[in-house]
C-alpha cells in the first residue's frame, strides 16, 4: 500500500512540475519583471541588474550587485547558492554560465582603469584581482617576466582584501595603498615596488578602486589572486605559470 501511495505520488509531482514547465518556460513579461525588482529592491536592499527565467522551472534568475540569486516569480522564496543541470553531455554549471557573461560585460567599464603588463608577442590574456599584502599576489607578481615570456598579458584590477572601509567606517589602509598606486603616474613601477615590499606615499585622485571592489563582489571573487579569462570563467588562486599556460591553450583550443 505504501508503495502504491509513493508511485502515485510521484506521479502527481511529474504532472504538477510538467505543469509549470509549460507555465514558466515563457520569458517575464514587462509587468512581472517590474513587480518582481520593486519587491526585492524594497525587501532585500539590492540594486537589481538583470531578470531572467531560469533554466529551473518557475525559478527567475536575478543579477544583482551582491551577485545570482534564484526567485520565485511572486518574490516570496529566494534560493542563494549555484544552479547545476544534469543531461546527458553531463553537468551544467548555469550560475557560472551566467557569472561569465556579467564579469566580461562589466570588465569594459574598467578596460582604462587597469594596470597592464603587456607580452611583446600576446597569445593570451588574463585579467586579475590583486591586492599588495597578499602572499600569493607578490608570488605571481614576481613571475611576470616569465608570464610575459609565455605571450601572456596580465592586467589587473584592485581588490582590497580588508574592504574599502574599516568598523569605524574610515576607509582601510589597503584601500589607500592601492588608490595611491592607482593614482601614480607610473602606475605600473608603484605596484611593482610595493608587491618588492617597498612603502606606499599616500595620493588621492578620482579612480575606481572602491568600484573594482564592488564588481569583484558581485562576481564572486573572495580573495586573491582571482583570475578571469577571456571566456569569462574565473579561477581563484594562484597558479604556476607553466600550469595556468596550460589551462589558457585548452581555453583557446575550445573556443
Amino acid at each position: 500500500m505504501l508503495k502504491q501511495f509513493s508511485i502515485a505520488l510521484f506521479c502527481c509531482f511529474l504532472l504538477l512540475a510538467n505543469q509549470a514547465f509549460a507555465e514558466d518556460k515563457k520569458a517575464l513579461s514587462v509587468e512581472e519583471k517590474t513587480k518582481l525588482t520593486q519587491k526585492l529592491t524594497s525587501s532585500l536592499g539590492l540594486k537589481i541588474v538583470s531578470l531572467k527565467a531560469s533554466p529551473l522551472p518557475s525559478l527567475v534568475e536575478v543579477v544583482t550587485n551582491q551577485g545570482i540569486l534564484y526567485a520565485s516569480k511572486d518574490g516570496q522564496f529566494l534560493v542563494q547558492g549555484k544552479l547545476y543541470g544534469v543531461g546527458d553531455s553531463g553537468v551544467i554549471n548555469h550560475t557560472e554560465d551566467s557569472l561569465s557573461i556579467v564579469r566580461l560585460n562589466g570588465l569594459k567599464q574598467f578596460k582604462d582603469d587597469m594596470i597592464v603588463y603587456p607580452a611583446k608577442n600576446e597569445k593570451h590574456q588574463i585579467t586579475v584581482f590583486t591586492d599588495i599584502t597578499c602572499g600569493y599576489c607578490r608570488k605571481m607578481h614576481k613571475q611576470m617576466d616569465e608570464l610575459n615570456d609565455m605571450g601572456i598579458t596580465v592586467r589587473y584590477l584592485a581588490y582590497p582584501r580588508a574592504g574599502v572601509k574599516d568598523q569605524l567606517g574610515q576607509y582601510s589602509q589597503g584601500f589607500k595603498d592601492l588608490r595611491s598606486i592607482w593614482c601614480h603616474e607610473d602606475p605600473a613601477s608603484a605596484l611593482t615596488k610595493a608587491k618588492l615590499g617597498s612603502s606606499v606615499a599616500q595620493r588621492i585622485c578620482d579612480n575606481p578602486i572602491e568600484a573594482e571592489f564592488d564588481f569583484g563582489r558581485q562576481i564572486g571573487v573572495s580573495g586573491t589572486p582571482a583570475i578571469i579569462f577571456d571566456n569569462g570563467f574565473m579561477l581563484p588562486g594562484y597558479r604556476e605559470p607553466a600550469d595556468l599556460l596550460k589551462i589558457l591553450d585548452s581555453i583557446k583550443a575550445e573556443s
